[in-house]
């Protein structure tokens, strides 16, 4: 395939049909490194107003957003999809094979940051609703909401967007995030859930000596190596209906001690635990503060617990929304979804408390990865099956 012209404009990528590849491109070769906007929200908003929604900004931070519509606020029906253009740093460059911002077309796949995540699904949900709107104008609203914030902290992406719709009076009746699903073959899963996520990091703080006379300190690092061992042997669940066994990882331990025969005073540890609906955050929390407190007891020496929740878990519970989406995946690529809560945290766990939302992509194995990269043909693969949803939502 030769190269893609360099389109940078929303008027010429607007053009009818649109053409999702030719949009990936262009939104790959904007460095839109968290938290750099890098065009790209520039770009989408330019295509859109060109095609007819009514765009606003809802910047609150230093993120850029985008808020887009198309048809009457308040419609009885308005089918979202949510996306972000933000993408990870790109690393070490030169363990590159492309420019990681060229969009370069190899061998039938398009390479680049952001490629698979997620600059493909969104070119892809954008063209649906593009050409939706235009060859069939629905009883209803599209809107569409895109963040420059998923990849980080994500305080004031999706976030920022639904308290301005909030404040706005939009709302969206049903929400698809164009996150990538499937495992390894296009159409083989969706999500309608998330597990629920933390890190928790301990500060054990003992009494500083000489390595050679043990007795006369507290070693923080044996109360550390204790607890860790407590929290990784416990079984906190063995899985429920949709979710899979919640999961601890020991992240890091550390003293920062360069010597070795001293005993240090202060010893740090996290983990990260990704929990299903047997539990919620605070529950957790309470069980960490509990263990920590045990060892404490038992050793002497004082352990401080912190906890941040990045999102409780979720259930969008199958029904007609799933429903009408594995049949539109099925119809387009002949593989039935399965539905999974399974992988880490998206922007749906925020979206999830406005309207029932579900996640359906493309293939993700090179996300984050040097040399991202995706295969051409599932760009517009992923453009029809988002166009049909749209038509029989609508329908």
């Amino acid at each position: 395939m030769p190269p893609l012209p360099p389109e940078t404009t929303g008027a010429a990528l607007a053009a009818s049909p649109v053409d999702p590849v030719a949009l990936t491109a262009a939104l790959v070769r904007c460095p839109s490194v968290t938290p750099a906007e890098g065009g790209a929200l520039v770009l989408l908003e330019s295509l859109l107003m060109a095609a007819g929604f009514e765009c606003h900004r809802a910047d609150r931070g230093g993120i850029a957003n985008l808020f887009a519509r198309w048809g009457r606020r308040g419609a009885n029906r308005s089918f979202g999809f949510n996306g972000h253009t933000d993408v990870v740093p790109v690393g070490d460059a030169s363990a590159w094979t492309c420019d990681p911002f060229g969009a370069e077309i190899r061998d039938g796949w398009l390479y680049g940051r952001g490629a698979t995540d997620m600059k493909s699904g969104v070119a892809a949900f954008v063209a649906a609703a593009v050409d939706f709107v235009r060859d069939t104008p629905p009883d209803g609203a599209v809107i569409l909401t895109l963040t420059g914030d998923e990849e980080d902290v994500a305080e004031d992406g999706t976030r920022a967007l639904l308290d301005w719709m909030a404040e706005n009076s939009e709302a969206m009746t049903h929400c698809l995030v164009g996150e990538p699903t499937c495992p390894a073959r296009m159409g083989e899963m969706m999500k309608i859930g998330r597990r629920g996520s933390l890190t928790a990091r301990f500060v054990a703080t003992g009494v500083q000596g000489h390595s050679a006379y043990p007795h006369r300190a507290k070693n923080p690092l044996s109360a550390l190596v204790r607890l860790m061992d407590r929290l990784d042997r416990h079984e906190l669940d063995r899985g429920t209906d949709h979710f899979d066994p919640t999961t601890l990882a020991i992240t890091t331990i550390d003293a920062g001690n360069p010597a070795t025969n001293v005993i240090p005073a202060t010893a740090r540890a996290t983990v990260n635990i990704r929990f299903s609906d047997a539990h919620s955050g605070a529950s957790i929390r309470q069980w960490l503060q509990d263990e920590a407190a045990t060892v404490a007891a038992e050793t002497g020496v004082g352990i401080a617990v912190s906890v941040k929740i990045s999102g409780e878990s979720f259930l969008t519970p199958p029904g007609d929304f799933s429903a009408l989406i594995a049949r539109a995946v099925e119809a387009e690529t002949g593989v039935t979804p399965e539905a999974s809560t399974s992988g880490g945290t998206s922007d749906a766990r925020f979206v999830k408390d406005h309207c029932p939302v579900v996640e359906f992509g493309l293939v993700g194995q090179t996300m984050h990865q040097v040399d991202e990269r995706v295969e051409v043909a599932q760009i517009g693969q992923l453009k029809a099956i988002y166009g049909r949803i749209l038509r029989d939502y609508f329908a």
